[in-house]
């Protein structure tokens, strides 16, 4: 992937313009970010923006140095703002910007807009060939990205189709089994009261009979003399 290179005065003196009291703070961030200060070098080419806030040089530079911290967001509005205040005429160092604005979408997976501003790169500046890698790189990344969530909105569907089928289900089993209720409950013989009354009078009737073939018996029975033992 093409390096973040910081703009610096001297190799672009031909082809911008600043106002003198933003070149300590922009010569003073190169220094501290060509030492890894990031940070530090941030904190400068900010105070460079606040003297000159329409610096395109200096809000490249910021975009640099907000990449190397992994600050991708901050970085993607720093590259636009340097893109849109470059003269149509620079169209090299227009491309410049946006090739690293692609390279800030891509480390955020912003893979469809990070192919957008690698083609606008490629159309002010078609030999770079770094751009061109980038871009294929892309685009193979985008399609990925697109595939996944294909995949991923099928297997919701399939997730909802199944609920759907098992909530269906459920529904025809409960049926069925209230159906099978009222089935059985029909089935159950029913008795009126006055047949319940004669069934219990029968049964009455057949425990006085028992009672008294009992007591007969009773009656017949002759009791046995016992001979005392003398």
């Amino acid at each position: 992937m093409k390096r973040l290179a910081i703009i610096t005065l001297a190799s672009l003196i031909c082809s911008f313009s600043y106002g003198q009291k933003e070149n300590p703070f922009i010569r003073k961030g190169n220094r501290l970010y060509d030492k890894g200060k990031f940070k530090e070098a941030e904190i400068d080419y900010r105070k460079a923006i606040e003297k000159a806030p329409v610096s395109a040089k200096s809000n490249y530079n910021l975009g640099s140095s907000l990449y190397r911290q992994e600050n991708y967001e901050e970085a993607e509005r720093s590259f636009q703002n340097a893109a849109a205040m470059m003269k149509p005429a620079e169209k090299k160092a227009r491309a410049e910007a946006l090739h690293n604005l692609g390279n800030s979408y891509l480390k955020a997976e912003k893979y469809g807009e990070s192919v957008n501003a690698y083609k606008e790169a490629m159309r002010l500046n078609p030999d770079d060939n770094d751009t061109r890698y980038n871009l294929a790189y892309a685009l193979r990344k985008l399609e990925q990205q697109q595939q996944q969530q294909q995949q991923k909105s099928d297997n919701s569907k399939n997730d909802d189709d199944n609920k759907d089928k098992q909530q269906q289900q459920n529904q025809q089993d409960q049926q069925q089994d209230q159906d099978q209720q009222q089935q059985q409950q029909q089935q159950k013989p029913q008795i009126s009261k006055q047949d319940a009354e004669r069934m219990l009078e029968a049964l009455k009737n057949d425990e006085q009979k028992t009672l008294d073939k009992v007591n007969k018996q009773k009656a017949k029975a002759v009791p046995v003399q016992v001979e005392k033992d003398w």
